[in-house]
């Protein structure tokens, strides 16, 4: 297993028996991740927990593993499945660009008749246009929770909030359902409002996601917002040692409210595959990791009576 160093990233290759696994998401039936890894090395992300069952000890987004799989020969047996590519590893990191992982299972995939979802924070999916265009069925969302670039960067490695915005509209203009994921919601700090009206336009739904702390990242997390906005360390104080979550259930009635304002329905599931009505996208109610296990798997979080 050869294993290369590229600017302070760790990359190897695996070999890798099926591409395509059975998905617990709410939101796919199965679930594919081309790579190991990810090089965005968001600070907030749960799947940093996989480091557990893959054996790497280097830490989160400094390490790569590109996976080699056997041809998927018979696509059609995902007929109307949905398949989520993207679900723990951005599908196009930077260095998709060199070893392609993601176009080539596209190119597998194109005539399965499957309802691909695709969840990225970069514009590299633009290379791919040709193929999203001839898909049945195909979603492209994109990661989104500021519009201040600072705070995007002191984040993640991923591109810019601009770049992100200018390839959902391009997507979206080229006739392809896109999904601006408002995630995860920082509070305090996320303007849901300013990213609707800057999204509206451009998208068929806006997902919201609330910011789940749990693991070792937890008190990273905390550790900045003390320092960084000390003002609003009382707050997640409150919601995360204390478990709180009046914050997230007045920004629910909030996030209603600005439906109706704008005639965008407002749903506490995702609807069936469909485009929304131009600047009316579809509000998708909160969708916590925490309580999935207990809702029938279906992504309605579990509200109190």
């Amino acid at each position: 297993m050869a294993e290369i160093k590229e600017n302070g990233i760790l990359i190897r290759n695996i070999e890798t028996k099926n591409i395509m696994t059975k998905s617990a998401l709410p939101v796919g039936g199965y679930s594919v991740n081309p790579y190991v890894g990810c090089t965005h090395g968001c600070k907030y992300c749960y799947a940093s927990f996989m480091k557990r069952f893959t054996g790497h000890t280097e830490p989160w987004g400094t390490f790569l593993d590109v996976k080699h799989w056997p041809v998927i020969k018979n696509s059609q047996k995902y007929q109307g499945l949905r398949v989520v590519i993207g679900s723990v590893t951005d599908g196009y990191l930077p260095q998709e660009e060199q070893f392609c992982n993601t176009r080539r299972l596209l190119e597998q995939l194109k005539d399965s008749g499957a309802e691909i979802l695709i969840c990225t924070k970069s514009d590299l999916v633009l290379r791919d246009i040709d193929l999203l265009k001839g898909m049945e069925k195909v979603t492209v969302s994109w990661s989104i929770n500021t519009l201040d670039e600072d705070f995007k960067s002191d984040m993640d490695n991923a591109v810019s909030i601009k770049r992100r915005l200018d390839a959902m509209k391009q997507i979206y203009d080229a006739g392809i359902r896109t999904v601006c994921f408002i995630a995860p919601v920082f509070p305090g700090i996320t303007d849901f409002e300013a990213i609707f009206h800057r999204t509206k336009n451009q998208c068929d739904l806006v997902w919201l996601e609330n910011l789940n702390l749990r693991g070792a990242f937890k008190k990273e997390i905390l550790d900045y917002i003390q320092k960084k906005y000390t003002n609003l360390y009382p707050l997640y104080d409150t919601i995360y040692n204390k478990g709180n979550r009046s914050y997230f259930h007045a920004l629910e009635e909030k996030a209603e409210e600005l439906a109706k304002k704008y005639n965008c329905l407002f749903v506490d599931n995702e609807l069936p595959y469909g485009r929304a009505e131009p600047g009316h996208p579809v509000i998708v109610d909160y969708f916590y990791h925490e309580e999935v296990r207990g809702s029938e798997n279906t992504g309605r979080r579990n509200r109190e009576e």
